[in-house]
Protein backbone atom coordinates (compact mmCIF):
# COMPACT_ATOMS: atom_id res chain seq x y z
CA UNK A 1 0.00 0.00 0.00
CA UNK A 2 1.29 3.73 -0.86
CA UNK A 3 -0.06 6.64 1.02
CA UNK A 4 1.08 9.91 0.17
CA UNK A 5 3.32 11.73 3.23
CA UNK A 6 1.03 13.43 5.93
CA UNK A 7 2.49 16.84 6.22
CA UNK A 8 0.61 19.36 7.51
CA UNK A 9 1.81 22.25 5.04
CA UNK A 10 -0.01 19.91 2.28
CA UNK A 11 -3.27 18.84 4.16
CA UNK A 12 -6.47 19.42 2.90
CA UNK A 13 -10.20 19.77 4.51
CA UNK A 14 -13.26 19.27 3.32
CA UNK A 15 -15.66 20.71 5.45
CA UNK A 16 -19.45 20.68 5.51
CA UNK A 17 -22.07 22.47 8.00
CA UNK A 18 -25.61 21.69 8.02
CA UNK A 19 -28.32 23.61 10.00
CA UNK A 20 -27.80 23.17 14.20
CA UNK A 21 -30.52 22.69 16.58
CA UNK A 22 -30.57 23.34 19.96
CA UNK A 23 -33.01 23.90 22.54
CA UNK A 24 -31.59 22.05 25.55
CA UNK A 25 -29.14 18.89 26.22
CA UNK A 26 -31.70 16.77 27.02
CA UNK A 27 -33.66 17.88 24.15
CA UNK A 28 -31.59 17.99 21.20
CA UNK A 29 -31.46 15.51 18.52
CA UNK A 30 -28.20 13.57 19.45
CA UNK A 31 -28.21 12.31 15.71
CA UNK A 32 -28.21 16.21 13.83
CA UNK A 33 -25.46 16.68 11.72
CA UNK A 34 -23.18 19.85 12.79
CA UNK A 35 -20.23 19.58 10.70
CA UNK A 36 -17.59 17.29 9.52
CA UNK A 37 -14.50 16.80 7.37
CA UNK A 38 -11.95 14.93 5.86
CA UNK A 39 -8.20 14.89 4.50
CA UNK A 40 -8.03 14.73 1.57
CA UNK A 41 -4.81 12.49 1.50
CA UNK A 42 -6.67 9.26 0.34
CA UNK A 43 -5.69 5.09 1.39
CA UNK A 44 -6.13 2.46 -1.35
CA UNK A 45 -9.11 0.71 -1.59
CA UNK A 46 -8.91 -2.90 -0.41
CA UNK A 47 -5.56 -1.60 1.56
CA UNK A 48 -4.64 -2.92 5.02
CA UNK A 49 -5.00 0.78 5.39
CA UNK A 50 -8.54 0.28 4.89
CA UNK A 51 -9.07 -3.04 7.21
CA UNK A 52 -7.58 -0.81 10.22
CA UNK A 53 -9.75 2.20 9.94
CA UNK A 54 -12.97 -0.25 9.86
CA UNK A 55 -11.39 -1.78 13.20
CA UNK A 56 -11.39 1.40 14.70
CA UNK A 57 -14.88 2.23 13.88
CA UNK A 58 -16.06 -1.56 15.05
CA UNK A 59 -14.35 -0.84 18.26
CA UNK A 60 -15.88 3.13 18.35
CA UNK A 61 -19.17 1.25 17.93
CA UNK A 62 -18.69 -1.19 20.39
CA UNK A 63 -17.09 0.65 23.38
CA UNK A 64 -19.79 2.98 23.13
CA UNK A 65 -22.29 0.33 24.75
CA UNK A 66 -20.23 0.52 27.73
CA UNK A 67 -18.94 4.55 28.06
CA UNK A 68 -19.12 7.81 27.18
CA UNK A 69 -15.65 7.85 25.83
CA UNK A 70 -12.89 5.91 24.61
CA UNK A 71 -10.12 6.31 22.19
CA UNK A 72 -7.79 3.27 20.19
CA UNK A 73 -4.80 3.02 18.03
CA UNK A 74 -4.09 0.58 16.21
CA UNK A 75 -0.66 0.15 13.75
CA UNK A 76 -1.22 -0.54 10.46
CA UNK A 77 -0.04 -4.08 9.15
CA UNK A 78 2.08 -4.30 6.23
CA UNK A 79 2.64 -7.52 4.05
CA UNK A 80 4.19 -10.70 5.24
CA UNK A 81 2.28 -10.21 8.94
CA UNK A 82 4.90 -7.17 9.55
CA UNK A 83 3.42 -4.03 10.67
CA UNK A 84 4.05 -0.44 8.66
CA UNK A 85 5.14 3.09 9.53
CA UNK A 86 1.35 3.75 9.88
CA UNK A 87 -1.28 3.87 12.73
CA UNK A 88 -4.62 4.77 12.78
CA UNK A 89 -5.59 6.57 15.78
CA UNK A 90 -9.46 7.15 16.57
CA UNK A 91 -12.04 8.44 19.36
CA UNK A 92 -15.49 8.70 20.24
CA UNK A 93 -17.29 11.14 23.02
CA UNK A 94 -20.88 11.48 23.39
CA UNK A 95 -22.71 14.26 25.36
CA UNK A 96 -22.77 14.09 28.53
CA UNK A 97 -26.06 13.86 29.09
CA UNK A 98 -26.86 10.52 26.78
CA UNK A 99 -27.55 7.30 28.43
CA UNK A 100 -25.44 4.23 26.79
CA UNK A 101 -28.50 3.13 24.60
CA UNK A 102 -28.37 6.56 23.34
CA UNK A 103 -24.60 7.38 22.80
CA UNK A 104 -24.33 3.70 21.13
CA UNK A 105 -26.91 4.36 18.61
CA UNK A 106 -25.01 8.54 18.17
CA UNK A 107 -21.72 6.66 17.54
CA UNK A 108 -23.00 3.75 15.22
CA UNK A 109 -24.82 6.54 13.58
CA UNK A 110 -21.82 8.97 13.31
CA UNK A 111 -19.60 6.37 12.21
CA UNK A 112 -22.23 5.03 8.95
CA UNK A 113 -22.08 9.17 8.32
CA UNK A 114 -18.15 9.46 8.31
CA UNK A 115 -17.64 6.23 6.44
CA UNK A 116 -19.68 7.82 3.33
CA UNK A 117 -18.67 11.52 3.75
CA UNK A 118 -14.64 10.56 4.18
CA UNK A 119 -14.53 7.71 1.64
CA UNK A 120 -10.75 6.13 0.92
CA UNK A 121 -9.89 9.34 3.43
CA UNK A 122 -6.69 8.89 5.81
CA UNK A 123 -8.59 10.73 8.36
CA UNK A 124 -12.33 12.37 9.17
CA UNK A 125 -13.85 13.88 12.07
CA UNK A 126 -17.72 14.06 12.20
CA UNK A 127 -19.71 15.93 15.00
CA UNK A 128 -23.48 15.19 16.09
CA UNK A 129 -25.43 16.80 17.94
CA UNK A 130 -25.20 13.60 20.53
CA UNK A 131 -21.35 12.68 19.87
CA UNK A 132 -18.20 13.07 17.98
CA UNK A 133 -16.22 10.53 16.16
CA UNK A 134 -12.30 11.09 15.07
CA UNK A 135 -9.99 8.90 13.23
CA UNK A 136 -5.90 10.30 11.70
CA UNK A 137 -2.84 8.55 10.91
CA UNK A 138 -1.15 11.51 12.67
CA UNK A 139 -1.96 11.47 16.87
CA UNK A 140 -4.46 13.79 18.23
CA UNK A 141 -4.69 12.01 21.55
CA UNK A 142 -4.05 14.11 24.63
CA UNK A 143 -2.87 17.28 22.47
CA UNK A 144 -5.10 20.46 23.23
CA UNK A 145 -6.03 22.38 20.14
CA UNK A 146 -8.32 25.07 20.77
CA UNK A 147 -9.15 26.23 16.70
CA UNK A 148 -12.15 27.27 15.88
CA UNK A 149 -14.37 24.98 14.31
CA UNK A 150 -17.23 26.26 13.83
CA UNK A 151 -19.08 29.41 15.47
CA UNK A 152 -22.97 30.49 14.86
CA UNK A 153 -24.52 33.51 16.55
CA UNK A 154 -28.45 33.89 16.41
CA UNK A 155 -29.92 37.35 16.29
CA UNK A 156 -29.78 39.98 18.63
CA UNK A 157 -31.82 39.84 22.26
CA UNK A 158 -34.62 42.01 22.58
CA UNK A 159 -33.58 45.41 24.06
CA UNK A 160 -34.17 46.28 27.74
CA UNK A 161 -34.09 42.80 28.58
CA UNK A 162 -31.86 41.07 31.07
CA UNK A 163 -31.25 38.46 28.83
CA UNK A 164 -27.81 39.45 28.63
CA UNK A 165 -27.08 39.58 32.25
CA UNK A 166 -28.26 36.21 32.22
CA UNK A 167 -26.26 35.02 29.31
CA UNK A 168 -23.45 36.16 30.71
CA UNK A 169 -24.16 34.62 34.25
CA UNK A 170 -24.87 31.34 32.34
CA UNK A 171 -21.76 31.19 30.57
CA UNK A 172 -19.66 32.34 33.69
CA UNK A 173 -20.77 29.36 35.20
CA UNK A 174 -20.01 26.95 32.39
CA UNK A 175 -16.55 28.10 32.79
CA UNK A 176 -16.44 28.16 36.92
CA UNK A 177 -17.68 25.11 37.12
CA UNK A 178 -15.38 21.65 36.85
CA UNK A 179 -16.04 17.98 35.10
CA UNK A 180 -15.56 18.01 31.19
CA UNK A 181 -19.89 17.78 31.13
CA UNK A 182 -21.36 20.94 32.32
CA UNK A 183 -25.06 22.80 32.25
CA UNK A 184 -26.37 25.47 33.35
CA UNK A 185 -29.58 27.54 33.10
CA UNK A 186 -31.11 31.12 34.30
CA UNK A 187 -34.84 31.41 33.69
CA UNK A 188 -35.34 30.20 30.03
CA UNK A 189 -31.66 30.62 29.26
CA UNK A 190 -29.52 27.67 28.79
CA UNK A 191 -26.00 26.78 28.34
CA UNK A 192 -23.93 23.61 27.84
CA UNK A 193 -20.36 23.39 27.67
CA UNK A 194 -18.30 19.90 27.33
CA UNK A 195 -14.35 18.52 26.77
CA UNK A 196 -13.30 15.62 24.71
CA UNK A 197 -11.69 13.22 26.98
CA UNK A 198 -8.32 12.69 26.25
CA UNK A 199 -8.08 16.47 28.05
CA UNK A 200 -6.67 16.72 31.43
CA UNK A 201 -8.45 18.58 33.61
CA UNK A 202 -6.43 21.91 32.93
CA UNK A 203 -6.52 21.66 29.50
CA UNK A 204 -10.39 21.08 29.34
CA UNK A 205 -10.21 24.13 31.81
CA UNK A 206 -8.27 26.32 29.39
CA UNK A 207 -10.18 25.31 26.30
CA UNK A 208 -13.72 25.79 27.72
CA UNK A 209 -12.59 29.27 28.83
CA UNK A 210 -11.19 30.35 25.26
CA UNK A 211 -14.52 29.33 24.06
CA UNK A 212 -16.84 30.87 26.66
CA UNK A 213 -14.26 34.42 25.90
CA UNK A 214 -14.54 33.55 22.06
CA UNK A 215 -18.61 33.18 22.34
CA UNK A 216 -19.49 36.38 24.25
CA UNK A 217 -16.81 38.56 21.72
CA UNK A 218 -18.06 37.10 18.82
CA UNK A 219 -21.66 36.75 19.39
CA UNK A 220 -22.54 40.00 21.24
CA UNK A 221 -25.91 40.30 22.46
CA UNK A 222 -27.63 37.38 20.45
CA UNK A 223 -30.21 35.29 21.47
CA UNK A 224 -28.16 31.79 20.91
CA UNK A 225 -24.62 31.27 20.26
CA UNK A 226 -22.17 27.97 19.62
CA UNK A 227 -18.23 27.82 19.78
CA UNK A 228 -17.31 24.37 18.97
CA UNK A 229 -13.26 24.64 18.97
CA UNK A 230 -11.35 21.21 17.96
CA UNK A 231 -11.27 20.08 21.48
CA UNK A 232 -13.84 21.46 23.28
CA UNK A 233 -17.38 23.41 22.89
CA UNK A 234 -19.78 25.96 24.35
CA UNK A 235 -23.47 26.94 23.87
CA UNK A 236 -26.41 28.91 25.09
CA UNK A 237 -29.88 29.43 23.85
CA UNK A 238 -32.54 31.44 25.25
CA UNK A 239 -35.94 30.32 24.96
CA UNK A 240 -34.95 27.34 23.06
CA UNK A 241 -35.02 29.52 20.02
CA UNK A 242 -32.15 28.49 17.73
CA UNK A 243 -33.75 29.10 14.22
CA UNK A 244 -30.77 30.41 11.82
CA UNK A 245 -32.14 33.52 11.50
CA UNK A 246 -29.01 35.36 12.84
CA UNK A 247 -25.40 36.20 11.76
CA UNK A 248 -23.88 32.46 11.08
CA UNK A 249 -19.68 33.05 11.40
CA UNK A 250 -18.41 29.83 11.03
CA UNK A 251 -14.70 28.74 10.21
CA UNK A 252 -13.15 32.25 11.00
CA UNK A 253 -10.07 31.27 12.51
CA UNK A 254 -9.28 27.17 10.98
CA UNK A 255 -7.39 28.88 8.13
CA UNK A 256 -3.16 28.38 8.66
CA UNK A 257 -0.74 29.06 6.47
CA UNK A 258 0.01 26.64 3.31
CA UNK A 259 -3.25 25.18 2.84
CA UNK A 260 -6.83 24.89 0.96
CA UNK A 261 -9.96 24.58 2.42
CA UNK A 262 -13.39 23.98 0.84
CA UNK A 263 -16.24 25.44 2.50
CA UNK A 264 -20.12 24.24 1.88
CA UNK A 265 -22.59 26.03 4.18
CA UNK A 266 -25.69 24.39 3.52
CA UNK A 267 -28.02 26.18 1.44
CA UNK A 268 -25.85 29.65 1.71
CA UNK A 269 -22.85 29.10 -0.53
CA UNK A 270 -19.75 27.32 -1.14
CA UNK A 271 -16.35 29.26 -1.14
CA UNK A 272 -12.86 28.34 -2.10
CA UNK A 273 -10.21 29.36 -0.21
CA UNK A 274 -6.42 29.45 -0.92
CA UNK A 275 -3.78 30.60 1.39
CA UNK A 276 -0.24 30.61 0.64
Amino acid sequence: MALAMKELSSLFLLFIVLSMFFVTPSMSAADTFVFGGCSQLKFTSGSPYEYTVDSIFTSLVNSAMFSAYNNFTMPVAASGGSTSQDTVYGLFQCRGDLNKGACNSCVAKAVSQIGTLCFDSTGGVLQLEGCLVKYDNATFLGEEDKTVVVTKCGPSLSPNTDGLTRRDAVLSYLEASDGMFRVGGSGNLQGVAQCVGDLDPSECQDCLSNAVGRLKTDCGAAKWGDMYLAKCYARYSEGGDHSDAGKGKRFRHLFHGGSSYLFLIYNIYLVWFEFA
